[in-house]
């Protein structure tokens, strides 16, 4: 079983190695392609490359840090907080009007 996750982790290094190894020759083709032609300005070697694509991660995440605002499944929290503060015939009630508004939340013909 040991040597299965060994495997495994030397499986993800090598694919890890060779995506990183892709994405940095194509920006250093694209960046040595059009940067010094265009602007005048200096070539870049495969370290200086990596080194960019490493910086330009971490000010990402410290610059853009995702939308502000509680996360997407936060309105199931407060959905069940809720729910759990209706008595029964709120909840019918609240069953009912989303039966009004929209047929999905109706049973099937052979559970009525």
């Amino acid at each position: 079983m040991k040597w299965h996750w060994t495997r495994k982790a030397l499986k993800i290094l090598v694919i890890a190695t060779v995506a990183i190894t892709v994405i940095t020759v194509v920006v250093m083709t694209l960046w040595n392609w059009l940067i010094p032609p265009l602007f005048r300005g200096p070539a870049l070697t495969f370290w200086q490359t990596l080194g960019l694509l490493v910086l330009a991660k971490i000010l990402g995440k410290v610059l853009f840090r995702g939308r502000p605002g509680p996360p997407p499944w936060a309105w199931r929290r407060r959905m069940m907080e809720r729910w759990d503060q209706m008595t029964p015939e709120e909840r019918e009630e609240f069953r009912q009007g989303l039966k009004t508004r929209s047929g999905r939340f109706d049973p099937p013909e052979s559970q009525r």
